[in-house]
This record gives structure tokens, C-alpha cells and sequence, in this order.
């Protein structure tokens, strides 16, 4: 953090730059040991017979803990918030309500390079209706490995999920998700960031692959500060029926420890 000797206000205002610009850099480490809560909402059109819309707010809270002088574990929850409409003739998957939970653990090392995590991955079958989950159990392996190097963060994260109990009416889930990411951040707080979402259902020899490219910018209302973020997504491969593209948008609130 630097600091300048010309008088107080100079050298506040330069700290917190570098605490703000220190805080736009952990967000894009999945495994910083920071206390975020961003809200997510995709907005995907095209899909299914009837061209409908599936709109999917992801609650996600990332909380750290100290576990010893040298480990951090990192909890990583999504719960995604549905509402989708008009995907079939008729209205019978119209729904809102909760999807599955999936639950993320990474054991991380404090001081690594490059950044790592490693962990279990968990599915958890919250969804109100049928429509909105698989009503399965699962688990699996999840991993995150990244590089930070000036403004740019480059890494993956990834996980596999077998499901293990559920309703025996319902497909199995077997599937794993790849996420190449990279991102560059200004020295305004903006990032620029562009990933893949890739998911292959082994059971179906299916991959749905959008790809996000989004900006996000940190600023401090009050003495909170948040991130507000926005960007377009486009399905490069995806199943019959799927989307063809798609909106997201949202806001992260910040925890920095003091």
C-alpha cells in the first residue's frame, strides 16, 4: 500500500485506492480469502420447442476460514433462484421456485504460486418442482488452479458429479463442468473478463458450452464496498433445445477482513 507525505487527505486517498484495487484483484481469485456475496442473474432465450426464456438468479457466498497458519478452507455455495417460461407448447414447464444447491469446498495453501484449491463438490436436491432440479444426491472432486500477474488473472476451475441417491425415476447425474477463465483489471477497478461454462453430461454424450464475456466495476457506497457487473453470453455447443443466448448481470457485496 503506498502512501504520500504531502498530507493526510493525499495519503488516505491513495490507501484506499490500493485497498480498492487490492479487492478488484481477489474477486477474481475463486479461492481469495475474502467474504463475498455476489447475486448472479442469467437471462437465456431460445429454448425448447416453444422458445421460451429461463431466467436463473445464482445466490452465491463465498466465506474463508482459517484452518491452520498455513491452509485456508473456502466454502463456495450456489443456490439458483428459477423462473422460466414458455419452453413447451401448452405452459408444462412453466415454473419458479429453487434449483439444486451445489456445494464447493476448496482446501487452499495461503501462499502458492500459481493459486490452487483443491476439494469435494456437493449436489444437494433443494428444487421446489421436478422441472427446476434432477432430485438427486451427488457428489464428486472440484479444483481451481489460476495466475495472477500484474492485471491479468488466467486460471480453471473445475468439477465432477456422480449422483448417489435421489428419486430412482430420474436419470443419474454424471457430469463435469470446465471453466477456462482470464481477466484484466484497469486501474480504475474495472475488469474485463471472458470465460466458459463447459458442462458434458456423460450420460447423454452432451455439451452445453456458453461463453460470457462481462465487465464489472468496484466502487464503495458508503463504506460498503460492492461490484456491479454485466455482460452478454453466446452457447457455442448445447443440446437440443438449449439456448441460443443469453444476458447476465448482477451484484457482488464485499467483506474485506479488517
Amino acid at each position: 500500500m503506498r502512501t504520500m507525505i504531502h498530507g493526510l487527505l493525499v495519503a488516505f486517498a491513495t490507501s484506499a485506492l490500493g485497498e480498492e484495487s487490492d479487492l478488484a484483484k481477489q474477486l477474481a481469485n475463486p479461492v481469495a480469502s475474502l467474504i463475498s456475496l455476489p447475486i448472479q442473474s442469467n437471462y437465456d432465450f431460445g429454448i425448447g420447442p416453444g422458445d421460451g426464456t429461463r431466467w436463473t438468479t445464482n445466490i452465491q457466498p463465498v466465506i474463508p476460514f482459517e484452518l491452520t497458519e498455513h491452509w485456508n478452507l473456502i466454502s463456495r455455495t450456489i443456490l439458483p433462484v428459477i423462473d422460466q417460461q414458455g419452453i413447451t407448447p401448452g405452459g408444462s414447464s412453466d415454473e419458479f421456485g429453487l434449483g439444486d444447491t451445489v456445494q464447493s469446498f476448496f482446501f487452499s495453501p495461503k501462499v502458492s504460486d500459481p493459486i490452487w484449491g483443491l476439494g469435494p463438490v456437493f449436489l444437494i436436491p433443494t428444487a421446489t418442482d421436478s422441472v427446476l432440479g434432477s432430485e438427486k444426491w451427488g457428489t464428486g472432486p472440484t479444483g481451481v488452479v489460476l495466475k495472477q500477474s500484474g492485471s491479468w488473472t488466467y486460471g480453471m476451475l473445475t468439477n465432477h458429479l456422480w449422483s448417489f441417491a435421489g428419486d430412482g425415476n430420474r436419470d443419474d447425474v454424471n457430469a463435469t463442468f470446465i471453466q477456462p477463465f482470464a481477466s484484466y483489471i484497469t486501474s480504475t477497478k474495472t475488469t474485463y473478463t471472458a470465460n466458459l461454462e463447459s458442462t458434458y453430461d456423460w450420460n447423454h454424450s452432451e455439451w452445453t458450452v456458453p461463453i460470457n464475456l462481462v465487465v464489472s466495476q468496484l466502487v464503495t457506497i458508503g463504506n460498503q464496498p460492492v461490484q456491479f457487473f454485466g455482460g452478454v453470453r453466446y452457447y457455442l455447443d448445447k443440446p437440443s433445445g438449449g439456448p441460443e443466448w443469453g444476458l447476465r448481470f448482477g451484484i457482488t457485496f464485499l467483506f474485506p477482513k479488517s
